[in-house]
């Protein structure tokens, strides 16, 4: 059982942990921000790759086959359920 003293640390560390995930959502929505003004530059000179000072800065394409489990499983249904294993995870979440 949590004594009052435990509830009282556990919501300190899960306010604590509220401020830590909004900082890094902050900080990931700049660097992306920053990307973008880097890509933007990179598009003004129809380059790939640049040199920037010590820097190499590559915005390159990339081809990538997947597989289409929708459409295949829509058309072999019988034969994806053949070769669909369950799997086990846990999932944290704070409301």
């Amino acid at each position: 059982m949590l004594t009052n003293e435990k509830i009282k640390e556990l919501n300190a560390k899960i306010e604590a942990l509220k401020e830590w995930e909004a900082l890094a959502k902050e900080a990931e929505a700049e660097a992306e921000a920053i990307k973008d003004e880097i890509k933007a530059v990179m598009n003004a000179e129809e380059t790939e790759e640049m040199t920037v000072d010590t820097h190499i800065v590559r915005w390159t394409s990339v081809l990538s086959n997947r597989f289409d489990t929708t459409s295949f499983k829509k058309q072999f249904g019988d034969l994806y359920k053949a070769f669909t294993k369950q799997t086990k995870s846990r999932r944290f979440t704070i409301s």
